[in-house]
Parts: structure tokens; sequence; C-alpha cells
């Protein structure tokens, strides 16, 4: 088998062939060792136990304030900062997603892998997993971020039997529960129904029985290491769950067997004693043509119509709302006057680029708006914000990682002064209230309480006359945020 510098000098002939000789060359990827194989027998002789720092010359990142130019250290985030009665880091609850910062490869659509960090072997063994996870805990030791988020086949390797896949699992889940002690634990955890060719047609909502079942013990492993690790929510991300053409689909009984996975879910959940919050996470599209939670406003009709809209909350990704053809802001709002805003994904899309490039949410008015509606929601506990965003493909240095994180939290952060500043102001709730102040009357009152009729509106319609509409001052409410940046 080969050994590290033949590896990395494989992918990078790989990445040479596939730009400059064609778009149809397929370079294949480091070989992979299977999952049951024993650490020798997998011949690469790195795949011992990783001596040293994973990442060596990064010290612990601390706050230096808005000066600062140091690139490993805070501007803007300062954890035990007080703002709005609560310290900072409670209002963000900040998460490391585990498959794009520590299983992202740089790979897309059109271009081979551009990263192997210097810990990786090229294999997806039981060791390497494990190598994985002490990098994980070093990384977040040294962001000063206390949860993690994971998807159980992005931390453990698949095996030929579930029951082999189960034991790789829970021989990964053990050393994760060591490592992150009393203090670390997962913001939420999830399974990954989306890859395995099984799932082509979906889990919960696939023709196949078997497939349905299988997709069942998945979740119910995945809700049980998430318990044991102390995980605060539970997310069901329905990549497959929804169809490529009506032609061949049965779109009302997939739904009702969506619906009825999620009612065994929140059985199973109540049976373990898990009282972690179940979370759905709305996407339009990408890898199906129609996903069925497409937006918050479908997916908590969803949860009315099956009578789940009180066992589940929902995880609102900023560049999911963009591909739905909506602002972040809206989505959350959409969530949080429903009662459902749980958690959210903590990045952005490109609007000249079509499909979930999963970026690292670094524009200061669009995280100003996100933190507008959180601290409207009184804060998301037990959720929180998780960095469900990847390194550029360009970006290929060890130090990219921390860099992009703190790009990120410090984005948050200052949105987070900016929304505080705009509540302690106080003139842009005014001109919001003063839209409305016709309904400030005893009519009004009546209208909201819906105690009025028809009949009544005419009479009244009738003795005003022709109404006078004022202005919406919509330059001078954008003007009013902006002097908050």
């Amino acid at each position: 088998m080969m050994s590290m510098k033949a590896v990395k000098l494989l992918l990078l002939l790989c990445v040479i062939c596939f730009s400059v000789v064609s778009k149809t060359v397929i370079c294949e990827p480091p070989p992979t060792c299977p999952a049951n194989l024993d650490d020798g027998e997998c011949g690469s002789e790195d795949s011992g136990e990783w001596e040293g720092e994973f990442f060596p010359g990064i010290p612990k990142i601390k706050y230096e304030g808005p000066t600062s130019k140091n690139p490993l250290a805070y501007k803007w985030y300062n954890p035990n900062e007080e703002i709005l009665g609560k310290n900072m880091k409670d209002w963000l609850r900040f998460s490391v997603a585990f498959w794009h910062t520590f299983r992202g490869t740089g790979g897309d659509p059109f271009g081979a892998p551009t990263k192997m960090w210097p810990w990786e072997d090229g294999t997806n063994s039981l060791a390497m997993a494990k190598r994985r996870m002490r990098a994980n805990f070093e990384f977040l030791e040294k962001l000063g971020v206390d949860r993690w988020c994971f998807h159980d086949r992005d931390i453990a390797p698949d095996a030929e039997t579930l029951e082999e896949t189960n034991a790789n699992l829970d021989e990964v889940v053990a050393l994760a529960k060591e490592l992150q002690g009393t203090k670390i634990r997962p913001l939420w955890g999830t399974a990954q129904l989306f890859m395995h060719p099984r799932y082509m047609h979906g889990g919960a909502t696939s023709p196949e029985i078997g497939v349905y079942a299988y997709a069942a013990a998945q979740v119910k492993k995945a809700i049980e290491v998430t318990h044991y690790l102390g995980g605060e929510n539970y997310v069901f991300w329905g990549g497959r769950e929804g169809y490529q053409t009506l032609l061949n689909t049965d779109m009302e009984r997939e739904l009702d067997h969506m619906a009825r996975f999620f009612e065994a879910a929140v059985a199973y959940k109540k049976k373990i004693g898990f009282n972690g919050t179940l979370l759905i996470e709305p996407k339009p599209q990408e890898p199906t043509k129609h996903q069925y939670d497409w937006d918050a406003a479908t997916s908590a009709n969803f949860l009315r119509k099956y009578g789940l809209i009180g066992e589940f909350k929902l995880n609102i990704e900023c560049n999911h709302a963009t591909l739905s053809g909506h602002s972040c802001h809206h989505e959350l709002e959409t969530a949080r006057i429903n009662g459902l805003l749980g958690n959210v994904d903590a990045n952005t899309g490109d609007p000249q680029v079509g499909w979930d490039t999963d970026q690292f949410l670094m524009d200061v008015n669009e995280a100003t708006l996100v933190m507008l509606s959180v601290i409207r929601n009184g804060g998301l506990s037990p959720g929180g914000f998780n960095f469900d965003a990847k390194l550029r493909r360009e970006s290929t240095d060890v130090e990219d990682i921390f860099i992009a994180h703190i790009g990120g939290m410090d984005t948050l952060a200052r949105g987070l002064r900016n929304a505080a500043k705009l509540i302690e102001d106080g003139s842009l709730d005014k001109l919001v209230r003063k839209r409305y102040q016709s309904f400030d009357t005893e009519l009004g009152a009546q209208i909201e309480a819906g105690k009025v009729d028809f009949e009544l509106l005419e009479k009244k319609a009738m003795e005003w006359g022709e109404p006078e509409v004022p202005s919406g001052k919509q330059e001078l409410a954008e003007m009013l945020f902006q002097s908050a940046m």
C-alpha cells in the first residue's frame, strides 16, 4: 500500500491531470481501506496514532478587539461580554460541523479534491476516523467553541452489514465521549440518509419497504449516540425525501410515510429519555428536483397537517433560503412567528452561483438581520449556530480552517452588536409601529380579536369615505438600519 508521501503525490497528479487535459478525464482518488481491517492490515506507515499537535503553531484564539490585525484573533466575538442581558456566547452558541471541517476535500462536480490535511492517510479506516475525531477536539479547544455537530457516517465508516457499521460508530463515539469531557457536547447529531445508493429514492419516502426499515434503523442508532454524547438536538435533513418527476411518484403516499417515520422518531426519542429538540431542515431542491420540506412555510404546514407541530422545530439554513427564493431573514421570521425557530445553519450562498455553495457567512448586513430574528425569538437555546460551511476549493492551508471560522464567528458577533444597537435605539421599531397605528384603536383591536364582520366594516367604509394612505417610509427604514452598521 501507499505511503503518505505517495498518496499526496497521487492527489497532486490527479488535480493536474484534471485541469490541463480534459474535463472528461476521471482521476482515481487515493485508495481507501475497508473499515473491518485491523490497523496493521491497512498498509500505511501513518495509520498509527498521530504524534503531536494536529494544528502546530496555531495558538488558542483570543479576543483582541476591532483594531487587531491578527487573522488568528477575534475582533468582534467576545464570549463573556453581556449584550441585552445575556452573554454573547449564550446568544450565539457556536458549533463546528464535522462533515465540512474534517471531511471536506475541496472536490466539486467539476474537479478532483484539492485538500489533503497532514493527518489524513488516504484511508476510510476506523483508525483514520479516530484520528479525525482527535483533530476535531483539538480544533474545538483552540477555537474556544464547546459544541460540535455530526452525521453518523461522517464520523465512522460504513461496513458490510448494519451490525458492523453500528459497531464502528460505537467505537468512534466512545472516543468522542472521552475527548469531549464535561465541557463539550454536540449541538446536534443526524443520520446521513442521502449518500449511499440504497437511498437514491429517499429513506422515509422510498417506495421500497426494506429501505424504509434500514433508514429507521439508522436514525434509531443516530438518536441513541446523540443522546449518549449529551446532544441537545437531533436534525432531519431530507436530501432525498422528494421527487424527480410526479409521473412515477405517489406524493400523497410518500408524505404519509414520512409523517409515520417522524411519529416513530418522536416515540423512540421519548422511550429512551432523550430530551433534545427534533429539528427539520428545509431545502427546496438539490439533490432532488423537489424536496418535501421546500421552505419554512411548507415544513410548518406539513407539521400541522400531521399533528407534529408540538414535536419539532426548524433548523434554518441561510443558503437553503436563497435556493428557495427567499432571504434568510424571511425564513427565520417565518419560523419564528410559527413558534418553530430552533437552530440556524450559519452559512450563505452566492446569488451568481446556482447551487448550494455553503460559504461562511461574512456579510455583516445579513448577519444583523439574522440576529434581529434571533433576539426577537429570545435566543435559540437549546439550538444555536452551526457552521454548515466549507472552505473554498482554493483555500488549502490548515490555518484557513481557523480563519474561516473566526471570520464567521466575528460576523455574527458583529451582527449581534448591530441588532442590539437597533433595538436599544428604538427608531426602527417606532417606525414599524407607526405604520400600523390605525389598528391601535378600539375597532382595530376588535378586528385583531376576530370580533368584526363584513357588515360593520362596510358601514365604516361608507362613513369614512376614501382612506388616506400614508407613506411606507422604506428609505427611512433602510437608513435607520444602515446607521447601526
